[in-house]
C-alpha cells in the first residue's frame, strides 16, 4: 500500500471513501455516528455532516471548486399513489448529484476504476474516451446520453491470463463486493468497458438514486451547511 493511499484510508479519521481499499471496508463496517448525534448543536451537527459526505462524495475536489458546483435550489417533491401521499426522501440528498456528471465519478462508479483517485488517474494517462475521442479532464461534467469508455487493460478487474494469450479475463479484486452496485442513471456494457450517462440521479418514493453511506437526514444537514456558507471564499 502506498503512502498516499494510508493517507485516504486512516482508520482513527473514520472518513468513508469511494475506493475499493481494504481499509476503506473496514471503516465502512466499523464507523461510528452515521447518525449524528442529536445532543450536539446544530452548526456542530452540520459541519459533522458536511465532513462526513464530503469526505465520500469528491474528497478529490478542493472546497473552492465544490462550492462552484453547489446548487442551492433543491425542489421537494410528492407522489400520489392512490389515497396515500408517499413522499420522497428529503432532496437535499441530492446536494452532490452533480459531482455524478463528472468523467471520473463515472469510470469509478461502472467498477473501470478501484478508487476514485484510480479513476482520476486513468483520465489523466489518457485511458479514457468521451463519445470516442481521447479525453484527460476528469473534472468534465458530462451531457445525457454522453459515452465514457475506458482502455480494457486498464479496467481494473481486467488481466491477461497466465501463460499469455491477447483476451482479457475478468479477476475479481479483493474488497471489492461492498460496492459493486450499479446507479440506475448509468447504462455499462462491460463487452465494451463503456458507459452510457443517462440523467442526473433522483429521488424516488422511499428511496434516492445517488450512493452514498449517509441517510437524506444527514445530507440535508450537510445541504444547510452550504447553504449558509453560500460561495463565499475558504
Amino acid at each position: 500500500m502506498t503512502g498516499r493511499s494510508k493517507a485516504h484510508h486512516k482508520l482513527a479519521r473514520q472518513v468513508v471513501r469511494m475506493s475499493w481499499n481494504k481499509l476503506n471496508l473496514f471503516t465502512l463496517a466499523n464507523k461510528k455516528n452515521f447518525d449524528i448525534e442529536s445532543n450536539k448543536t446544530l452548526f456542530q451537527r452540520m459541519w459533522q455532516a458536511k465532513r462526513d459526505t464530503r469526505g465520500y462524495h469528491g474528497p478529490q475536489i478542493k472546497e473552492r471548486q465544490w462550492l462552484r458546483m453547489f446548487n442551492p435550489k433543491l425542489p421537494t417533491l410528492n407522489v400520489k399513489i392512490g389515497k396515500n401521499t408517499r413522499a420522497h426522501p428529503n432532496t437535499a440528498s441530492l446536494t452532490f448529484s452533480d459531482m455524478e456528471r463528472r468523467v471520473d465519478f463515472i469510470v469509478f462508479r461502472s467498477h473501470f476504476a478501484s478508487s476514485i483517485w484510480n479513476a482520476r488517474q486513468l483520465v489523466l494517462h489518457g485511458k479514457v474516451y468521451l463519445n470516442g475521442k481521447k479525453f484527460r479532464h476528469p473534472s468534465h461534467l458530462v451531457k445525457d446520453g454522453d459515452i465514457v469508455s475506458v482502455k480494457p487493460e486498464s479496467v481494473a478487474t481486467l488481466s491477461k491470463p497466465e501463460g499469455g494469450g491477447q483476451e482479457l479475463k475478468f479477476t475479481p479484486r479483493p474488497y471489492q463486493q461492498a460496492f459493486m452496485f450499479l446507479p440506475e442513471y448509468l447504462e455499462v456494457d462491460y463487452n465494451t468497458c463503456s458507459t452510457v450517462f443517462l440523467r442526473s440521479p433522483l429521488t424516488q418514493p422511499g428511496k434516492t438514486e445517488l450512493p452514498s453511506p449517509f441517510s437524506p437526514e444527514t445530507h440535508a444537514l450537510a445541504y444547510k451547511f452550504y447553504l449558509r456558507r453560500g460561495r463565499s471564499k475558504y
